[in-house]
Parts: C-alpha cells; structure tokens; sequence
C-alpha cells in the first residue's frame, strides 16, 4: 500500500500499559468511528506496513487505545512510538453538502459569484493559521481562503466549488 492510496488516522504518542497498549492521537472530529478497527497501515521508515489489532478503544477524547496483536510488550511499544498510522482512502466516510476532504477537491473548478471562473484548485494549503485553496488561472496563481462565509456551495457532480472571495481578492491576482 502506497501513502498516496491512504489518509493519515493519526500517531502513536505514547504506551498505555506493559503489556505493549499504545495510545493513538487521532486526526479526526469523529474518534468514535474507529473504534473497532481491525488493522492499519503503520509508517516505519518508508514503508506502510499492516499491523492487526486485538482490541482499540476510545481513551478520553480524541485518544484511541489500541492492543495491537504484534505489540505484546514495553520494547516493541517502544519501537512504534512516533509513527504515524494510515487507512486506505476508500475507508473515508463519505462527507455530504459543503463539507469536503482537502484530497478530493484537487481538480475541481473554483467559480466566484462576480468573477465566474478563478481557477483550478491546484493544492491546498494547509501548513498555515489559515487554509487555502491554491488555485492557478491563465498562468497566475491565487489563494483562497476555505471558510464557510467564502465558500458558498460544493457541487461534486460538477467538480466545482462556488465561492464568495472578499472584495478585491480576485483582482489583486487576476489584474494584467
């Protein structure tokens, strides 16, 4: 299995027992739906390697503790600690109306409501206090900001996601 076929779950932060139990930080709003998985992909070096899981539930919040079968010690918890886990894209619960997964959206048509087309969203950036569609037009590129008063509809059918962009945005990249 390939990065580029998964989504990041989350990472291993640290042992929970001495029988090899392992807490998960997950990256989700919904912990509860991986509570009863029965493996994951787990980042060790550069490879994604399958690890099946005897028992995982959830630990306070967003923490999942996990008894993988392989992991039955301290030493061998030790040597996933930091390491990232993954699932396939296809166990991605499936988002509805405006809501969207960052991945999905590559491609997609960003069409404003003065300017019309702005773009095809080329990445999306999301390494700053603000997250942005990176989109590129004719040759130019532009930031979006992704917030719910900009984005006013995501039409999947269409690949496209109409946009409300602040006044003078557009201009500021599109102008000759």
């Amino acid at each position: 299995m390939r990065k580029e076929d998964c989504f990041y779950l989350g990472k291993v932060v640290s042992k929970y027992s001495f029988r090899g139990e392992v807490l998960v930080k997950l990256d989700t709003d919904e912990p509860e739906i991986y509570e009863n998985m029965e493996s994951v992909f787990v980042s060790l070096g550069n490879n994604l390697i399958p690890f099946f899981i005897d028992r995982c539930r959830l630990h306070k919040s967003a923490l999942l503790r996990i008894d993988f079968e392989d992991v039955k010690d301290e030493s061998s918890a030790d040597k996933i600690i930091g390491s990232e886990l993954y699932l396939p894209l296809e166990m991605l619960p499936q988002l509805s109306g405006n809501k969207f997964y960052f991945h999905e959206v590559i491609g997609f048509t960003l069409m404003d409501e003065i300017h019309g087309d702005i773009g095809i969203i080329k990445a999306v950036n999301d390494s700053a206090s603000q997250e942005l569609f990176e989109a590129e037009k004719d040759g130019k590129e532009l930031l979006i900001p992704i917030t719910d008063d900009i984005i006013t509809k995501v039409d999947r059918g269409a690949k496209t996601i109409y946009v409300k962009a602040p006044e003078g945005l557009v201009d500021l990249y599109l102008k000759d």
